[in-house]
């Protein structure tokens, strides 16, 4: 607790419920909220490198009596603080909103989206310069930066409150980017537990505190590899991290950096590395690793391997810029030069591998986070029977699913108008009738070379051989129809079968005849 203001309290920041994300909730211990004075639904004001608010609501059991605080990356992103750092939290007077003016991030807007998107931002808490994440129909987030408020300081959208949107400047000017999409947060990332939790320590630790490393005389690590399937979420982990340790993100292809002309290659190598140490603190993320520095044994190009030589070298170079992380991709890893792979330049390599069914959930439940269920979806059972899919196939399984939603309303739709009525959009639900229907359309990445079909040839359709059928029945059929009567008569099944012609042979059919023990 804060000596100088009791009514505040300084509080650990931890990650959030993963339904929280978006809608602006800063979780607490009830004992806090007691000693702030507030109740759930309340606003508290969060206050790091800058100050923003938060609707409050208790916090789950695992994480009270900890003095910690669950907020998302959109509440992290407002107060300037990143997760285990620490924030003061107390309690805010929000006014109703009069009027909020926002400028669009990623999205354009009009005029006749404003409806829909009030019903979305009813009841959020917000500060002039906050930034705050809207989730859309399907898996992109909309993102808007809050320019102006009428009344000025903390206020509460509300039914009542007139939306804004800033138009583009006369110059055509339009807001800065991230590069690729969304930007992509702890909260954003689902089924990878254990590789974020090392790659955390890997990256954040050298960036944020070098001089641990300086105080136990060893060098901090330099570089990364990310190896798994392709869908993974290797990139994505790449970006959350350099969101949340507020580095600067270089993500250079490998092939961007093969030129035709002598040189060139190296020199934009060069550039790339010495960007990077003049805006530190940095991280070089290099997709597709393998395209860049193949083995030199085995390449016949005279560029590739000069590529790898100055490759080589600018990683050996990394120790004079402390705050310079280099994370590479790929999934081919033993298609990469084995000099890059010793200690001192990949340091640490990290396998991504597929999620199992808990983290198929959570991947599930990130891409679906803005699409209105109807209640027999199950997300459970669709992760069950989502075998062999990594991260890119359930983005594509609940893209697909929408779509097979918007399918259902395209006869009512006048195609003379461009716009879709906001009364059509609302009785948008997706059911779980439409997930079995993706999950015909989108192939596993994984075990895409293994096909599983059942076929429809039956014994019965087969001329004669009745005495081979019987033998395969008892064989093979038996067994796998009737196990519990095996089990009682102490035989145990037959691991194989051969079917050999034999001109003449006759089955034996006696039943005092005592049989050989199945092995």
């Amino acid at each position: 607790m804060s000596d100088a203001n009791p009514a505040a309290l300084k509080l650990k920041v931890t990650e959030p419920y993963p339904k929280d994300v978006g809608r602006i909730l800063a979780r607490l211990d009830p004992a806090d909220m007691a000693a702030l004075g507030v109740g759930a639904g309340e606003i508290v004001a969060v206050i790091g490198k800058r100050t923003t608010v938060a609707k409050v609501m208790p916090a789950q059991k695992e994480y009270r009596g900890q003095a910690r605080v669950q907020i998302d990356g959109v509440i992290r992103q407002n107060a300037g603080v990143s997760l285990n750092q620490s924030v003061e939290v107390r309690k805010a007077a929000a006014r109703p909103a009069e009027r909020v003016r926002l400028a669009p991030q990623n999205i354009s807007v009009r005029d006749t989206d404003l409806g829909y998107l009030g019903a979305l931002i009813d009841g959020l808490p917000v500060l002039t310069g906050d930034k705050i994440t809207v989730p859309l129909f399907g898996s992109r987030p909309a993102d808007f930066e809050v320019t102006a408020t009428a009344p000025t300081g903390p206020v509460q959208i509300v039914a009542a409150t007139v939306v804004e949107l800033a138009r583009p400047s006369a110059s055509g000017d339009t807001p800065p980017k991230e590069p690729g999409d969304h930007p992509v947060s702890y909260e954003d990332i689902g089924g990878l537990r254990k590789e974020l939790a090392r790659l955390r320590e890997i990256v954040e630790l050298p960036l944020r505190y070098p001089e641990v490393f300086e105080r136990l005389g060893i060098d901090a690590p330099k570089g990364v590899l990310l190896y798994g399937p392709p869908g993974c979420g290797k990139t994505a982990l790449a970006r959350a991290v350099a969101r949340e340790t507020n580095a600067k993100f270089y993500a250079v292809n490998g092939p961007e950096i093969i030129h035709k002309f002598y040189g060139e290659s190296e020199a934009h190598l060069r550039k790339l590395f010495d960007e990077a140490a003049r805006t530190a603190p940095s991280i070089i993320f290099l997709d597709e690793i393998d395209a860049i520095a193949p083995k030199r044994e085995t390449t016949v190009g005279d560029v590739e391997k000069r590529v790898v030589a100055q490759l080589l070298a600018l990683m050996d170079g990394l120790s004079k810029s402390k705050h310079v992380m280099v994370i590479a991709a790929t999934n081919l890893p033993n298609n990469i030069d084995p000099a890059l792979r010793r200690p001192g330049r990949f340091d640490r390599e990290i396998s991504i591998g597929i999620p199992d069914q808990t983290g198929r959930r959570e991947i599930l439940d990130i891409h679906s986070r803005g699409m209105p269920f109807a209640p027999d979806v199950d997300l459970s059972a669709v992760a069950a029977g989502t075998h062999g899919f990594v991260g890119a196939d359930l983005e594509a399984l609940c893209r697909e699913a929408a779509m097979s939603c918007l399918r259902r309303i395209l006869p009512e739709f006048d195609f003379a108008t461009q716009h879709i009525p906001y009364n059509l959009l609302t009785r948008l639900e997706v059911e779980m009738a439409d997930f079995r229907a993706a999950m015909r359309e989108v192939e596993p990445s994984a075990i895409r070379e293994v096909l599983v079909e059942v076929p429809h040839v039956r014994l019965d359709r087969v001329g004669g051989l009745g005495d081979v059928k019987q033998q395969l029945r008892e064989a093979v059929e038996w067994p796998l129809k009737y196990p519990e009567l095996f089990r009682k008569l102490g035989w145990s099944r037959r691991r194989g079968s051969c079917c050999a012609a034999r001109p003449g042979a006759a089955r034996r059919s006696s039943p005092r005849q005592p049989r050989p023990r199945w092995r």
